[in-house]
């Protein structure tokens, strides 16, 4: 009722026909419900990688501040490279990120050429977000890889050596899995940012990315669950080193 409320108020105010409303609210129910199941898929993605240990080292994941997950994504155009994908992020609560894993925003990946060649063969991405820094840039702005923030393809393994130089160094660590296989990949210069219109379908209303993962505006979606209680279980204690925290 309230749904329909707003449209009626919306139809008038714009000096669309009344008649016109189920058609607006048809594609208003489709958007909701894409992004939605966009949610709900980067919960199925992380949780298939994580049943597997030898992919996500374990004590890099307990290092991470946050975690987003693209599924799905496609490259635009043979020859160029040029790739663009839709997730969500989910960082552990609190000012120093020591709670549990909270609310998703919902993020954009975009790139001119992110360095998967595999045809029209869809891709899932898995970044951890390895200190405060990287994850206030991403929150704040478009942020991209290499330039803006250190990234680097993410070691794997149950036994990895995972505290190698370029994964101390590195903001955001990326991985890919693709036709069953998981593995490091590089996404140097593509772009990341949060989805202000897909949060917007998700939770109803106009809400930051800032204000979802840092301030708890917003609960936990139905969709979301599974991503969030994935992690939950995987991960419930930041094991980051104090300094990571302050930079």
């Amino acid at each position: 009722m309230r749904k329909l409320l707003m449209l009626l108020i919306t139809a008038t105010l714009s000096g669309l026909p009344v008649l016109m409303l189920p058609s607006v609210a048809r594609a208003a129910d489709k958007s909701q419900n894409n992004d939605e199941k966009r949610l709900q898929n980067s919960g199925e993605v992380i949780k298939e990688i994580l049943d597997i240990p030898d992919d996500i080292p374990q004590d890099l994941l307990d290092k991470a501040e946050c975690v987003i997950v693209y599924p799905s994504v496609l490259k635009l155009a043979f020859g160029i490279g040029a790739s663009y994908g839709r997730g969500a992020m989910t960082c552990r609560t609190g000012d120093e990120f020591k709670g549990p894993w909270g609310a998703p925003t919902m993020m954009r990946l975009e790139g001119g050429s992110i360095g998967f060649q595999l045809g029209g063969q869809a891709t899932d991405f898995v970044l951890l977000v390895m200190n405060k820094k990287g994850a206030n840039a991403i929150l704040s702005s478009k942020v991209k890889l290499g330039a803006d923030a250190a990234a680097a393809a993410g070691p794997k393994g149950r036994n990895a050596e995972a505290s190698t130089d370029v994964s101390m160094r590195a903001e955001i660590l990326t991985y890919s899995r693709s036709r069953g296989l998981f593995a490091g990949i590089s996404l140097a210069g593509s772009t990341l940012r949060p989805d202000n219109g897909a949060n917007k379908t998700v939770y109803g209303h106009e809400v930051a990315a800032k204000d979802i993962v840092l301030h708890g505006a917003v609960g936990v979606p139905a969709s979301g669950r599974t991503l969030v209680d994935t992690l939950q279980k995987h991960s419930p204690v930041n094991k980051s080193d104090a300094k990571s925290l302050k930079d």
